[in-house]
């Protein structure tokens, strides 16, 4: 996005989004999704299949607790990578919604590996808004697996927007997300509020789990 852009943002926003190799720290949040919600049933079955690999959620849910993993680590390709792992305390078990984020100097924006498998990448393109928030918009979306390498078509991809605050008066951030597909309309998405914990992250390193079982070095 830039410095200058990233200067706009709040500076409790530039802390966490700063989290990094250089930096040293991790970013440990935890907070309560007011909801978790699905579009029309026709999306269901999609949910369903992308919740096998921690992609999306294909359960719904009003106050669940959650805690999102922002740490980074150097993956098998060389790459400065950050987690981005958030997992949800909802009824009947808990859930996972796995991403990783690399920056991508080729394409120009932060590419987002999604599941276990990053078998969907994303490019996202950021922005800060007037009042210092930051907006994050998902651009195209390609699938991998084995020698398969498509571009996900229009007509089943979807289109993600994420807006993530800080609220002075609650001294929490807030975060929303909502992915919509041009034909069917609202997908999935979640809005809720959380505080934020830094860690050292050499004395903390990337815990078991955390890391995607299989990497994926094509943007």
């Amino acid at each position: 996005m830039g410095d200058a852009a990233f200067g706009r943002l709040h500076p409790e926003l530039q802390r966490r989004f700063s989290v990094g190799l250089a930096s040293g720290e991790l970013c440990v949040g935890r907070g309560v999704m007011d909801r978790i919600w699905h579009g029309r049933a026709v999306v269901k079955p999609f949910l369903a299949v992308g919740g096998l690999r921690n992609i999306l959620l294909p359960r719904t849910g009003r106050d669940v607790p959650f805690v999102i993993e922002n740490v980074p680590y150097t993956d098998s390709y060389g790459r400065e990578t950050v987690t981005f792992v958030r997992t949800f305390a909802l009824p009947g078990g808990p859930r996972r919604f796995d991403a990783t984020m690399v920056h991508s100097p080729e394409r120009d924006c932060v590419l987002d590996y999604l599941g276990t498998h990053q078998h969907l990448a994303s490019d996202l393109h950021l922005s800060a808004e007037p009042d210092g928030s930051l907006l994050i918009r998902s651009g195209e979306h390609r699938f991998r697996e084995g020698p398969l390498d498509v571009r996900v078509p229009e007509p089943i991809g979807g289109h993600a927007e994420v807006r993530e605050s800080f609220d002075e008066r609650t001294g929490r951030f807030r975060i929303a997300v909502r992915v919509e597909n041009r034909y069917v309309g609202p997908v999935f998405g979640y809005e809720g509020s959380f505080t934020a914990e830094y860690r050292d992250l050499r004395s903390r390193g990337v815990r078991a789990g955390l890391r995607p079982v299989r990497e994926e070095v094509r943007a």
